[in-house]
């Protein structure tokens, strides 16, 4: 009778064998790494962390009043041939969440309520918009903000866009006027 003879297993599988139990304890711990990030994002999109960084508080518009953050200080990102936007969030007074129908947000002043800018979306207390940034904006341009009542007023005021995103600033000095 013959004796079944069993074949060396290769290195590969020798390896394989050795180490699986360390490789999956990796793909288990590399993602974890990553969780304070997501959670941090998470904890800004719920509004838990306020409206995000270099808030303006009490910005006088007419007679109504709001909260002005950009998202996150960083550089405007590009969205392919649409250009540079740059992320704001928006919160308006107690007392005038029930007059205010519309808030719009532009660099330069807004020639009519037509061209009035990106309009904020979200609820009252945590609005939020795209605010697109022009290659030949100035660094000591202005943000314009208008506010529409029901009752078809509109009023406006404007905020530097040093004071309200200093990233974006720092971001059009570095970009020097750029085609």
């Amino acid at each position: 009778m013959s004796q079944a003879q069993t074949l060396p297993a290769s290195p590969l599988k020798q390896w394989w064998l050795k180490w699986r139990f360390h490789l999956n304890i990796l793909l288990i711990l590399i993602p974890l790494g990553f969780m304070p990030k997501y959670f941090a994002d998470a904890k800004l999109f719920r509004g838990d962390a306020g409206l995000g960084v270099n808030v303006i508080s009490d910005i006088q518009v007419g007679p109504y009043s709001l909260d002005l953050a950009e998202m996150r200080d960083e550089a405007p990102r590009a969205d392919g041939p649409a250009g540079h936007f740059k992320s704001f969030n928006a919160s308006l007074c107690k007392a005038c969440i029930n007059d205010v129908k519309a808030v719009y947000l532009r660099i330069g002043k807004p020639r009519s309520l037509r061209a009035a800018g990106t309009i904020f979306f979200g609820a009252p207390y945590r609005m939020g918009t795209n605010l697109p940034i022009p290659p030949r904006t100035q660094p000591d341009a202005q943000i314009w903000i208008t506010l529409e009542g029901w009752d078809g007023s509109m009023h406006q005021a404007s905020v530097p866009l040093a004071k309200a995103s200093p990233a974006t600033v720092a971001w059009l000095e570095k970009q020097g006027g750029k085609k």
